[in-house]
């Protein structure tokens, strides 16, 4: 074993790879009268019209329907929205089981979230304490708690930032001076080659192939039906394995995180043994 801790890092999208569908599709939607395929043709067509940003465009639509249909969408109200999320299989008792894993070997794993989904629906679910930092779009209120415009709007390209704050140790979002500077491979506060990355979808496809070429691990999950999409990942070399959203002891996705807290280990210990030889 390693003489040190060795951190390690493992991040999540969550809609469709901790969670099935889209966290505003359980509640938001139905309230304000529409079905998830139109709500999200409407953004879609939006953003064809005003060539913008699909996240930008579901966030102001959110709100535009929401006025509409007179549903309120405080930042309080975000609460009931989160109650009704479920999860995959084993996700309740992964990170306490791989966190367990990691500890016996002498990796500290750190959990985060970077998501496009609304975090202040992702902040408020019953596993939100089990990440260090949960980065997702979200608005800024007035002071009636009222949202009034994005204050974070994270797309597929602009998740891979938040893979160098969590490489760089710069976690606080309005810190733009670390986040920049040149920091040393050796002196950063997760290594790539001790992050693992999991998601499901295209939107993860940027994320995938910059952890995957710095040395990390990238993994696909998916539901049966979606294995075909999954597999082309690996054919692209954007991903290293893939693995059914199962998080349960033993599964798949058990196997391929421990395997990899297994190198992680020994490569630290070799490191060390010759440092010290």
């Amino acid at each position: 074993m390693s003489v040190h801790t060795i951190p390690m890092a493992i991040i999540y999208d969550f809609d469709g790879t901790l969670a099935p569908g889209n966290v505003q599709e359980r509640e938001f939607i139905p309230k304000v009268g529409m079905t998830p395929d139109t709500f999200w043709q409407e953004v879609n067509g939006l953003a064809i019209q005003h060539q913008a940003d699909r996240t930008l465009m579901f966030m102001q639509l959110m709100l535009e329907k929401a006025s509409t249909a007179h549903q309120p969408v405080r930042r309080s109200d975000f609460k009931e929205m989160a109650d009704s999320v479920e999860y995959y299989p084993g996700v309740a008792e992964w990170f306490n089981r791989i966190n367990s894993y990691g500890a016996d070997q002498g990796v500290a794993i750190k959990h985060y979230i970077v998501s496009a989904g609304n975090a202040e629906i992702i902040e408020e679910v019953s596993i939100a304490d089990r990440f260090d930092r949960i980065y997702a779009s979200r608005y800024c209120y007035n002071e009636n708690g009222v949202p009034v415009w994005p204050a974070v709007a994270i797309n597929y390209t602009t998740k891979t930032q938040f893979l160098f704050r969590i490489n760089k140790g710069a976690l606080d979002l309005d810190d733009d001076s670390t986040i920049n500077q040149y920091v040393p491979m050796e002196n950063r506060a997760v290594p790539f080659p001790q992050m693992v990355y999991i998601g499901d979808g295209f939107n993860d496809v940027p994320c995938f192939r910059l952890v995957k070429d710095l040395g990390g691990l990238s993994v696909a999950v998916f539901e049966p039906s979606a294995r075909s999409k999954a597999a082309q990942f690996v054919r692209d070399k954007r991903v290293e394995s893939i693995a059914p959203a199962d998080y349960t002891d033993g599964s798949v996705l058990d196997k391929i995180i421990k395997s990899r807290i297994d190198v992680i280990a020994a490569q630290a210990k070799y490191h060390d043994s010759l440092l010290s030889s």
